[in-house]
């Protein structure tokens, strides 16, 4: 959730991700062959459970990424006020005390049924 205390110039930690996953499925891989060659089956399972993580998170990555701008607002877009965690509405006339159901215009109050 946006509170407007983001600092302007932020930006996403999903390409500083895209390098760390590759590097630790280099790494996991390399482990992987290494373990495997010289008769280590329970290392080389550990270094097999590390690349299928870090495979998964590749592909995570490159979906979030490939959503574009729209996954993270811009400057246009205003601060939202936080949710206070007590049930009051963001803004006048949200929220769940108002509306329909809770005495709006057909309400228990306006006398239709």
């Amino acid at each position: 959730m946006r509170t407007g205390s983001e600092p302007a110039t932020a930006r996403s930690p999903l390409r500083m991700r895209l390098w760390l996953s590759l590097w630790g499925m280099l790494w996991a891989l390399f482990g992987l062959v290494a373990f495997s060659l010289t008769g280590r089956p329970g290392w080389a399972a550990a270094c097999a459970v590390v690349l299928l993580l870090a495979i998964v998170d590749l592909c995570v990555i490159t979906y979030r990424m490939r959503q574009g701008p729209h996954y993270q607002p811009s400057r246009d877009v205003p601060p939202y006020e936080p949710d206070h965690g007590d049930g009051r509405p963001r803004r006048p006339g949200t929220g769940p005390d108002s509306g329909w159901r809770n005495g709006g215009p057909a309400g228990p109050s306006s006398g239709r049924p």
